[in-house]
């Protein structure tokens, strides 16, 4: 792959919010994303992560209250029935195997958000969870740390990137719900 082929599937790869409800993530879809995960590097190759998947509406429904929306689009509270997730794959710290997993959980959820983008779904990693809560409905053993939540499925919303003004990153949405993303430039991250 050439980086221009690259970047444009990393430029792709947004943090979609809404999504069609409707249009299911298989299992085996997910199993497949997750051994992108899973051959991604790992600190000291102790290998973690676990994963737990969930494609399923009834279960969809049971983690959904459970994470947190797009911090700057108060007071929207995340999407509406219908505009929710497909899919959720839990990223899960192993604590036996290694106490710091924050690292090996976004290199893993890269990879993931990455491979889904190249399968024309949308994601978003969700970092505002409610772990008590998730760790009870899910019944994770206490050995796990609930590191990340990944929500998937198809895309039903437009995100566009465009240059932050005046050191303003906050994303918004504007009159047509199109989801507004500001990056610093290159000339302003790198430094001398």
């Amino acid at each position: 792959m050439n980086y221009i082929t690259f970047k444009s599937l990393v430029t792709r790869n947004r943090s979609f919010r809404r999504f069609d409800q409707k249009a299911r993530v298989r299992r085996s879809v997910l199993r497949k994303l997750v051994d992108l995960g899973r051959l991604s590097a790992s600190g000291g190759n102790r290998q973690p992560l676990k994963y737990m998947l969930s494609g399923e509406p009834k279960r969809n429904a049971r983690i959904f209250p459970c994470l947190g929306w797009a911090g700057y689009l108060r007071p929207w509270q995340g999407p509406a029935e219908g505009e929710r997730p497909a899919a959720y794959i839990v990223i899960l710290g192993d604590n036996t195997l290694r106490r710091d997993c924050q690292y090996d959980a976004g290199i893993a959820a890269q990879s993931i958000m990455l491979g889904a983008a190249a399968r024309g779904l949308g994601g978003c990693m969700i970092g505002s969870i409610q772990r008590e809560r998730l760790r009870q409905i899910l019944k994770i053993p206490g050995r796990y740390e609930v590191l990340l939540v990944l929500a998937l499925g198809k895309p039903a919303e437009k995100v566009v990137l465009e240059k932050a003004k005046d050191g303003n990153i906050k994303y918004w949405r504007d009159s047509k719900d199109v989801h507004h993303v500001p990056k610093r430039s290159l000339k302003e991250i790198i430094l001398r």
